[in-house]
């Protein structure tokens, strides 16, 4: 699909050695000759399309791609689109294909990137009960035969879709963290380093304020559901990778408009 500009002399704007073609093999013309009419040639690394002139002036070994009539090029974004794709047709084939690479990489960044690739493709979302992921369920008591069981052990919540929520201060996680418990063993170890934080913290002011509301309640009936939210529920809790997780004053307090709420009048009946 792509190849060197390579260095020829005076000819190099008629020769393009090793350039591999989009174009089907059949309507692929000798050398020196661009194949039917359309066809052009572009930059690689951001599809910037060639003139003559444009091409006369590339340095030796630029990286071209030769697109047929109505085909396109957008750059490295292109390659990226191809790589998604066959992660989602071969997936299999994939990741038997990162390990094989893993086996022989020494560099380290690759070796992190071809790891993370592997763990990411190695997900068994789907698989509920323990014979259909038995890996998942290894250090697992026994009594757990399906993962919401465990799950629901765990954390008190069954959900299929943790996703990265990031700080109390933040709409969403800087860093981009994610975490799904039920893809595999080493996302469901993972998850028990996450924290659930409250936004409006517990101890500096969801429970004094309610002490104080308590203390001080002279006859008025305390909003209970107000605060079952704040120390209960997804209103108040954010799911934080523990990197992202800040320790620090939230200087956030409770509403003191819904700290009370008005009694319910009951009426006899007669």
């Amino acid at each position: 699909m792509r190849g060197g500009s390579g260095d020829a002399g005076r000819d190099r704007s008629y020769r393009v050695p090793q350039l591999r073609s989009r174009v089907p093999p059949a309507a692929q013309p000798p050398v020196g000759q661009l194949p039917l009419a359309g066809s052009r040639l572009c930059l690689y690394e951001d599809g910037t399309e060639l003139t003559e002139s444009y091409f006369r002036a590339l340095p030796p070994q630029t990286e071209l791609v030769l697109l047929g009539p109505g085909e396109s090029w957008r750059g490295c974004a292109s390659d990226i689109e191809r790589l998604l794709a066959a992660f989602c047709s071969q997936q299999g084939a994939v990741v038997e294909a990162a390990r094989r690479m893993l086996t022989d990489e020494r560099a380290p960044h690759r070796q992190k990137l071809l790891a993370d690739l592997i763990h990411n493709l190695s997900e068994n979302i789907l698989a509920e009960d323990k014979e259909d992921d038995k890996k998942w369920f290894e250090g697992l008591e026994s009594r757990f035969k399906n993962k919401s069981s465990y799950l629901r052990h765990s954390c008190e919540s069954r959900m299929r879709g943790y996703m990265r929520e990031g700080p109390f201060d933040r709409d969403d996680c800087p860093c981009k963290h994610s975490i799904n418990p039920y893809s595999n063993r080493e996302s469901r170890i993972l998850f028990s380093t996450w924290n659930l934080d409250h936004i409006i913290e517990k101890k500096r002011a969801v429970v004094p304020e309610l002490a104080e509301a308590v203390k001080t309640r002279d006859g008025r009936e305390v909003n209970w559901e107000y605060f079952y939210q704040l120390l209960f529920t997804l209103d108040n809790l954010k799911l934080v990778h523990i990197a992202c997780h800040k320790k620090t004053n939230h200087n956030l307090s409770c509403d003191k408009t819904r700290i009370y709420r008005k009694r319910k009048e009951t009426h006899e009946i007669s």
